[in-house]
C-alpha cells in the first residue's frame, strides 16, 4: 500500500531534480522550508520530528538539498515530508507540503469496524507497522 500525502501524493515519486524545482518555487516566494521525519504516518499523526531548523534565510534550492540528503542519510528507511511556510501575515501557514523520501517497504494501514449502539459502525485505521517499537517499524 502507498502513503498518499501532500500536494503530490497521487504522482509518482517526484525526481531530486523535479524536489529541487519545487523548493526554488518556493524560495522564490518567500516561503521558508523545513524538513521532517517519521516512521509513523498515520494521517492523524500531525508531529513529525523535525530536522534542523527551519530554513528562513536560504535563497537557492540547493542548501535545502544539501539538508534533505542529510537527512536521507540518516532517516532513509523512514518517511521525510517537506513543507514550506508563508510568514508574511505575521502568522505561518503552510502552502506547500510533499513527501520526499518513503521507506522501500511500506506495510501499510488496517481496518477496525466496532459495532457501537444499534446499527452503528465505527471505523479506525491503524499501521501494520505499529506492532514494532518505533525506530524499527521500517526495515533498512
Amino acid at each position: 500500500m502507498r502513503v498518499t500525502q501532500g500536494t503530490f501524493s497521487f504522482l509518482p515519486d517526484l525526481t531530486d531534480e523535479q524536489i529541487t524545482k519545487q523548493v526554488q518555487y518556493c524560495l522564490d516566494n518567500g516561503w521558508a522550508v523545513n524538513l521532517e521525519y517519521t516512521d509513523d504516518p498515520h494521517p492523524r499523526n500531525t508531529y513529525w520530528d523535525m530536522w534542523g531548523h527551519p530554513m528562513f534565510d536560504i535563497e537557492d534550492a540547493a542548501g535545502v538539498m544539501m539538508e534533505l540528503q542529510s537527512c536521507r542519510k540518516a532517516f532513509g528507511d523512514r518517511y521525510i515530508r517537506m513543507s514550506a511556510f508563508d510568514s508574511s501575515h505575521g502568522w505561518e501557514s503552510v502552502k506547500l507540503s510533499f513527501l520526499v523520501n518513503r521507506p522501500k517497504d511500506e506495510p501499510g494501514f488496517r481496518l477496525r469496524r466496532q459495532e457501537g449502539h444499534g446499527r452503528n459502525m465505527r471505523y479506525t485505521t491503524e499501521p501494520y507497522a505499529d506492532a514494532k517499537p518505533e525506530g524499527e517499524r521500517y526495515g533498512v
